[in-house]
């Protein structure tokens, strides 16, 4: 247990600092996190949003991310 202890604390910290980047980033006048494949509508009084490029790409660096964590563990056997 005391791996999967440190690598949630790695995970923990890795997200802090992304949240510390970002809001970094909004500070500095990036406010924008669009991508081109995310949907966009405005109508009157009827704003949606869903944003499908941003979670392709969300799920596919979590899935490398995931697999290279996986490979490295099946090393250490």
């Amino acid at each position: 247990m005391g791996s999967v202890g440190k690598v949630l604390v790695g995970l923990g910290i890795l997200l802090m600092l992304m949240g510390l980047l970002l809001i970094g980033l909004e500070r500095v006048g990036i406010r924008q996190w669009r991508m081109p494949g995310d949907i966009i509508i405005h109508r009157d009084g009827f704003h949606f949003y869903f944003p499908l490029g941003t979670s392709i790409l969300i799920s596919l660096i979590l899935t490398l991310l995931l697999t290279f964590l996986a490979w490295i563990a099946g090393r250490a056997r």
